[in-house]
Order: structure tokens, then C-alpha cells, then sequence
């Protein structure tokens, strides 16, 4: 593990920005950060950008934005993994989609290419619901979705990032890992933990999937944007997910977090609270 120089893409997001909180308590560990804002900027739209961060890196975490489900993503990949071996990366660790058929693509093309590699799969994260686009319709008090009926095991963002943090330092070389949640919640049940710990009144209401693409074209969301959504709502959430796995455990030696335990903090930050002006 000794001076391990580590690159760590998408180091703004959800679990990226958590792996490099890790990384950065190991003084053993050289971080370099791959993000558009980074004074040596890398973008996936750009492989012009890619040689110079990769440089003298020994692994890699790859989170692909905006999903490893979009047309153009496998080609990409492709790119980059065939550019990162060559310059000599030994180890990849992938954040796929779980239950993602175009994301698996994707991991084959990793595990063909890649020198030693780790797939991590998730699906839906609790921090969505915080971090993400369910943070305004909670702070609204209103919750429009379609699925309503669909059993997810939310995922913790921290569990996720434990886990690649110990695929990155350690040997889990040539594993698959489907991080869930330790139970299966619906998206009502999941808003109700919240309304419960942060004590408001949080309407939820079913729609279908058709009713919620014209709301987001209401609210002018990109229709990329819808696309992805409705993608994920549609394929991802058909029950194909709605069982648990140990993989968490498997990996860290604890139990996942539960839901009920990520909104009692969550809500303890304030993040929740109602904005006045």
C-alpha cells in the first residue's frame, strides 16, 4: 500500500467526494482528483484531458456521469480503459448500476481490458434524498413519483464509499460486489421514515410514469435528464432489485446502514428544514 497514487473521478459526487474524505487519512495514499473544476481538469467529453490526469496513477475509481446506461457510454469506457491500462494503472474500481444491463456492458469491457479490477454495484442511494433531486419535493412537502409499489433497498453513500475505499488500498482484485441496504423499503415508506424523524407532514402521491416525464417537462428538466429517468424508474425499478444481498457485510465485517438510521442523522443536520425567506 505504500504510496499508492489513487485517482478518483467524479471526486464532487456522492460517493466520490466521501472515497477522497477517506483517502485523504492515509498517509500512504497520493490522491489526485479527476473533476472539470480541478485545476488539471478531466472530463469525460474530452479524452484530450485524460492522459495528463492519468499519469503515474496506480488505481483508479470510476464514477461514469451521467450513468453507465447512456448510448455513448460504453465507447467511452472502452476509451479510457484502453488509454488507462496503457499508461500503466493497475487496478480499476467500477461503480456500476445494479440491475443495469447497458452498466454491465460497461463491466465487461473493464474486466476484459483493466489489468485487476473490482465492480461495485448499487442502485438507488439514500442520500437522493438529500443530496439530489428528492431533496426540494421533501423540503416542499410534497413527493410526486411513479413506482410507488416498487421495493428498493435504499443504499447508504458511506457504505458505498467504505467499500470502494477497501477495494482501492486492498485485494478484492477480479470481484463483483451488489451493495444493497440491510431492508426493502417502498418510495412511500421511505418518505414517511423522513416525515416521521424530521416531524413534518410529507404528502406522497402515485403517479405513472407518463404523468411524472410531463411533470419534469412541466418543471423544464433537460430531456436527457428525463430520459435517464425514466430509465431508471422503468428497467431498474421492475422488481429485478428487490432483494438484499451481504455484500456490505462480506466486505466490511458490519451491517449495512438502515434507512431509519441514515434519515435520524440526516435530519439532524438540519438539511431537511423547511427554507423561510
Amino acid at each position: 500500500m505504500n504510496n499508492q497514487k489513487i485517482l478518483v473521478l467524479g471526486a464532487n459526487g456522492k460517493t466520490g467526494s466521501r472515497v477522497v474524505e477517506r483517502l485523504q487519512k492515509i498517509n500512504e495514499v497520493e490522491i489526485r482528483i479527476g473533476s472539470r473544476s480541478t485545476a488539471q481538469p478531466f472530463d469525460w467529453e474530452n479524452p484530450e484531458t485524460w492522459s495528463a490526469v492519468l499519469q503515474d496513477i496506480d488505481s483508479v475509481y470510476i464514477t461514469f456521469q451521467p450513468d453507465l446506461a447512456v448510448p455513448a457510454a460504453a465507447e467511452i469506457i472502452q476509451q479510457f480503459v484502453v488509454l488507462a491500462t496503457k499508461l500503466g494503472v493497475q487496478k480499476m474500481v467500477l461503480l456500476s448500476g445494479r440491475g443495469e444491463k447497458e452498466a454491465q456492458i460497461c463491466e465487461e469491457i473493464i474486466k476484459n481490458t483493466a489489468k485487476n479490477w473490482t465492480i461495485v454495484r448499487a442502485s438507488w442511494f439514500n442520500q437522493n434524498f438529500s443530496e439530489s433531486f428528492f431533496l426540494e419535493p421533501i423540503l416542499a412537502g410534497f413527493v410526486a413519483l411513479p413506482r410507488a409499489e416498487a421495493l428498493e433497498p435504499f443504499t447508504d453513500a458511506n457504505d458505498i464509499a467504505d467499500v470502494v475505499t477497501e477495494c482501492l488500498l486492498h485485494d478484492h482484485n477480479n470481484q463483483t460486489y451488489e451493495l444493497t441496504g440491510p431492508r426493502l423499503l417502498t418510495f412511500p415508506e421511505a418518505v414517511a421514515e423522513i416525515a416521521k424523524v424530521t416531524h413534518k407532514e410529507i404528502q406522497f402521491q402515485a403517479l405513472t410514469l407518463e404523468e411524472y416525464k410531463q411533470m419534469l417537462r412541466e418543471y423544464q428538466i433537460p430531456e436527457d435528464h428525463i430520459w435517464l429517468v425514466n430509465y431508471l424508474f422503468e428497467q431498474v425499478l421492475d422488481g429485478r432489485n428487490s432483494h438484499i444481498t451481504n455484500d456490505i457485510e462480506k466486505v466490511l465485517g458490519r451491517k449495512p446502514t438502515d434507512f431509519a438510521a441514515y434519515a435520524k442523522e440526516t435530519a439532524e443536520t438540519g438539511i431537511w428544514n423547511t427554507i423561510t425567506v
